[in-house]
């Protein structure tokens, strides 16, 4: 059994209704096992998934046990939120298509089907839809299989900064800003060199 906090726990220790989610700054949009938070139960995080299950697998390691154990079951294409609310969106989509699916690295971060690249640019649009302006959202993905070159091309939004890690450095972090349309708008209007004395 997971050794997560329930939902209802985690929402009265938020001091929130059972029914309301949205005192929550932080969504996990594709939570998986929570395997890179610090704190699996961080008490200013909504985290949602597609799957609510526990799996074990075998693996070079031995017999290992995953938890997929979201606050909302719900898929990154269609996010059960409103317009920008949150201050930080975290995304990471699986990455891998060519995982079998019994394997251990399917279960511990799903694999990309059928049309996935239309997915994906579905889950980029609907974590900016629920973005706040000016919020942060968090990309991760791993250039295994995929380029991470071909994924950003999915979104017209602009990476702020990013780093490549692990031991072949495939792996990414990219940090977006959305923009805020208001601002933007106003700074259009002025001309760009409206402040500049």
């Amino acid at each position: 059994m997971s050794t997560f906090p329930t939902t209802i726990e985690r929402k009265a220790q938020a001091g929130l209704p059972s029914s309301d989610w949205l005192g929550f700054p932080v969504l996990d949009a594709c939570c998986g096992s929570r395997m890179f938070w610090f704190d699996h139960a961080d008490k200013r995080a909504v985290f949602v998934d597609k799957r609510r299950e526990t799996l074990t697998a075998d693996s070079r390691q031995g017999r290992r046990r995953v938890v997929v154990n979201p606050d909302i079951v719900a898929d990154f294409t269609s996010l059960p939120f409103p317009d920008n609310h949150f201050a930080c969106v975290i995304f990471d989509p699986p990455h891998f298509a060519r995982n079998g699916e019994k394997s251990w690295m399917a279960k511990k971060y799903g694999t990309l089907k059928g049309n996935w690249r239309e997915e994906i640019r579905q889950g980029f649009a609907e974590c900016f839809r629920v973005l706040k302006p000016h919020g942060t959202l968090i990309f991760k993905w791993n250039e295994d299989e995929v380029a991470v070159t071909e994924i950003l091309a999915l979104t017209p939004e602009r990476p702020l900064v990013g780093n490549r890690y692990g031991k072949h450095f495939k792996s990414h972090w990219i940090v977006f800003l959305k923009p805020n349309d208001k601002l933007s708008h106003a700074a259009g209007q002025k001309g760009p060199n409206a402040n500049v004395q």
